[in-house]
């Protein structure tokens, strides 16, 4: 049976078809919130909207509903605890819903957040895609639009903070009562508040309607790393380029007011893109040394989220089954932007690498699905931000940029939001807008890329005088090039290529020679600008030809094609895990590519724990940590290369401990770092974390880094070495609290999760594989979706056998379909690994 709170698309769309809403007066009051035990706030909705039903509901998942009046007369409540019935309405309604709302520590609806450096108290919501509710009354659902006036009652001397700006402010008793002017029409999921003692850095864009104000915030305890440092200037210099640039693009300039910008604790996504008032996850905020890659990954988020004031915010899906009409466009926009706009020449590396590898594992699983997906209710959508949604249709843009021109998609895409401002679309209003503009029929491309599963796999065979076949799987039209690389002495260098139209299973290319008429090139990459999405399949001569000489190569792009081919391989078990392990040793102390770089250490550390071999994983981890550790002192110093490699040596130091001396040695500086490595909180937990995994440090080591460090990010990191110590019975405890522990906030169950399964110590919790298959369906109906889906997926056993697993899927048919995809995602990843790992030669 569907829960009320899980809203379906059919009853939805039945509700759209009868309201029209026009406005929502919402207010909240937040006095309370600094009071150390405070759980709960009081709001309300005032909503203005014609009908032409008599009865309908409002979504409210609160701690009471305490009053309901339509039209002037007080109704009975009837509310099951997400839905308020409400009855006799007429033609035109304005109905209130009074109530109690509860502050949230799971980073779903109004999260609540006390520093423990200054015992500060902040607040943010999250709503994506349906926890507005969980705030104040709504119509949860996208479709129907509102004009919003806001109305925030806060503690004396905070922030307070929405969509609009501040319009007036007045004292209370206990505080200030805040009042915002009213937005354009906004989605529910797209509404926001913030309040707190935040630290702001002022700013201002000068647009071509006159300047708009901008704002960068933290927390106080973070403003040295962000306000006091100067780093908020880059931040604001981002965001101007990036107004500038897609006002132009799409054709109108940013068109929801002010523009703030801020960065909270304990955040679930990357980012959210509410109008006026766009939410980041602190990570961004740098309290140590960060690589180029890292500056460029906030670049992208900063414009991703502001794509999405256009695609998503302005122009918004009517139902979640269009999710990628945002997301999708908003990740190619991204990084579009951060190399026209933002600074980073490099980004479609990244790229590349990052939300196309995504992309590749999430296409590969059981559960992939089309880009425009079947989401039939709200439970089904939360599972659907995704790299399908997001990586895959950015890919697939890319391509259909190349299939209609740069300046066709952008004439469309200005097309579409002059048709479509302020309503809700659907996949055939963008593809009419692009058609109009570009006098191509997209109808077969739309079928052939965003309604189908899966992905090509293109590969090349070398015949006789040059002829190449170009085969791929799954056929799809593709615009691509096969990149034609020779040896010169020991490096490859590109000495042609060719470009073509594919969409059949075979094409014969006639490939110039290369090295001489009687020889090939020794490296062919199919796809070598990364310009559609398809796995790439190296053939045998060429993977050799890698395996000598990838670092050589000098287009970041195509070494990015080239890294990503060889560690699909190793994924699929047709190339060893040990070779893999041989090409990173050898090419990643010379790759140039910050997020290249990060990428293949990642890597490389996930197949010693995974593809490895059993019997080979110890030796495996030993000689990956003797890697690192050489790497890491053989980098230049300062560089973006020792930091990744000083990373690198946390990691593989949670397996081995090869270099536990060593390691402690320089944390309790008794021995020196290598010349240039800050050892900035983050790395030194991350170092003690691999300690305490091998057994090296203890409760009085992680006591003492807390003194040195007792921030938010330290005390959460703390809970992870304590937990990583080799004990089965401190392994049983945290085992145990992550799922039994409600006090846990969604960061402290994270780092509870991570210790227990820190070193791959599975002989530790294999004890409890029956109990985690008998907990995971009723955390689920117990616990939020997004804690649940932490507890599934964080726990899931690492198992010898798929025995288990099988067994609950046999016997739990019935089972929510989200759950039973998290796991069946879980399976597939196990399944993986016993079948990559039984392909291993035997030594």
């Amino acid at each position: 049976m569907t829960s009320t709170a899980n809203l379906t698309r059919d009853e939805t769309a039945a509700r759209a078809a009868g309201i029209r809403l026009k406005t929502v007066d919402v207010e909240v009051d937040l006095r309370g919130a600094a009071s150390r035990d405070a759980a709960t706030f009081a709001t309300s909705s005032t909503l203005t909207f014609e009908a032409s039903v008599d009865a309908t509901w409002i979504d409210f998942i609160g701690a009471s509903v305490d009053e309901v009046t339509v039209n002037g007369a007080p109704q009975p409540v009837d509310w099951d605890g997400s839905r308020v019935r409400v009855n006799g309405l007429a033609g035109h309604n304005v109905v209130t819903v009074r109530g109690t709302g509860r502050y949230s520590t799971s980073g779903e609806g109004l999260h609540r957040f006390r520093d423990p450096v200054d015992d500060a108290v902040y607040l943010y919501t999250q709503y994506e895609p349906a926890d507005s509710r969980r705030v104040y009354p709504v119509f949860e659902q996208p479709d129907l639009k509102a004009q919003w006036r806001f109305v925030v009652v806060a503690p004396d001397g905070w922030e307070v903070l929405s969509n609009g700006a501040e319009a007036a402010r007045e004292p209370v008793d206990g505080g200030v009562r805040v009042a915002f002017a009213e937005t354009l029409p906004l989605s529910s999921y797209i509404t926001a508040v913030a309040a707190g003692p935040y630290r702001r850095v002022d700013g201002v864009w000068d647009g071509p309607d006159g300047p708009v104000p901008l704002g960068v915030l933290c927390r106080a305890s973070l403003a040295e790393y962000l306000v006091d440092s100067g780093d908020a200037e880059e931040i604001l210099g981002i965001t101007r380029r990036g107004l500038d640039f897609f006002g132009e693009a799409f054709g109108r300039p940013y068109p929801w007011g002010k523009y703030d910008q801020i960065f909270v604790p304990e955040y679930n996504l990357g980012a959210m893109e509410n109008p006026g008032l766009v939410t980041f996850t602190e990570r961004y905020v740098f309290r140590g040394a960060a690589t180029v890659a890292q500056y460029e990954g906030r670049a992208n988020t900063i414009l991703h989220e502001m794509a999405h004031m256009w695609f998503g915010d302005l122009a918004t899906m009517r139902w979640w089954d269009d999710l990628w009409l945002k997301e999708s466009f908003a990740d190619f926009s991204g990084a579009y932007a951060a190399v026209a706009a933002g600074g980073f020449p490099d980004a479609w590396v990244t790229f590349a690498s990052r939300r196309k590898g995504w992309a590749y594992v999430q296409d590969q699983l059981p559960t992939t699905h089309p880009i425009v997906a079947d989401i039939p209710d709200l439970e089904a959508a939360k599972l659907n931000f995704d790299g399908i949604t997001y990586a895959k249709g950015a890919s697939v843009l890319k391509q259909v940029v190349a299939f209609v021109g740069e300046d066709a998609f952008f004439r469309g895409a200005r097309r579409y939001f002059a048709d479509h401002a302020f309503g809700n679309t659907t996949l055939a209003d963008l593809l009419d807008a692009l058609e109009a503009e570009s006098g191509r029929d997209l109808r077969e491309w739309s079928d052939a890329w965003l309604q189908t599963t899966g992905m090509s796999r293109l590969s090349v065979s070398r015949g006789e005088d040059g002829v190449l076949t170009l085969g791929q799987s799954d056929p799809r039209p593709h615009r691509l090039a096969v990149g034609l690389y020779g040896f010169e002495g020991e490096r490859l260098v590109r000495r042609g290529g060719v470009e073509l139209d594919i969409a059949g299973e075979r094409t014969t290319v006639e490939a110039p020679a290369v090295g001489g008429v009687a020889s090939i090139a020794d490296l062919i990459v199919p796809n070598d600008d990364d310009r559609t999405y398809a796995k790439v399949i190296l053939d045998e001569r060429s993977t050799d030809a890698a395996v000598r000489a990838l670092s050589t190569i000098d287009d970041a792009l195509a070494r990015a094609v080239v890294w990503a081919a060889l560690w699909d391989a190793t994924r699929d078990g047709d190339l060893p895990a040990a070779r893999y392990l041989e090409v990173v040793a050898r090419h990643a102390p010379a790759e140039e590519n910050a997020a290249l770089l990060a990428d293949a250490l990642a890597h490389a550390q996930f197949a010693i724990g995974h593809y490895v071999a059993g019997a080979d994983r110890s030796a495996g981890a030993a000689a990956w940590l003797e890697t690192a550790w050489r790497a890491l002192w053989a980098a230049p110093a300062g560089s973006d290369a020792q930091l990744a490699w000083a990373r690198a040596v946390g990691a593989a130091a949670s397996r081995s401990d090869g270099r536990a001396a060593e390691i402690a040695a320089i944390l309790a500086g008794s021995a020196p770092a290598p010349e240039g490595l800050r050892l900035d909180p983050e790395l030194r937990w991350a170092w003690l974390v691999a300690l305490a995994a091998t057994g090296h440090a203890g409760m009085a080591e992680a006591d003492a880094e807390l003194a040195l460090d007792g921030s938010a990010q330290g005390r959460t990191a703390h809970r992870t070495v304590l937990a990583a110590r080799p004990d089965a019975e401190v392994r049983a405890r945290a085992w145990h609290a992550a799922w039994e522990d409600e006090t846990l906030t969604n960061d402290h169950l994270d780092a509870t999760i991570a210790g227990v399964r820190a070193g791959g110590r599975r002989d530790l919790v294999a004890a409890f594989d029956d109990e985690y298959f008998a907990r995971i369906r009723p955390a689920w109906t117990d616990r939020s979706i997004e804690i649940a889906r932490r507890l599934v997926v964080g726990l899931f056993p690492a198992s010898q056998s798929l025995d288990a697993v099988d067994a609950w899927l046999a016997a739990n048919a019935g089972a929510p379909g989200a759950l039973r995809r998290l796991v069946i995602e879980q399976r597939d990843g196990l399944a993986r690994d016993l079948r990559v790992r039984a392909a291993q030669p035997v030594a």
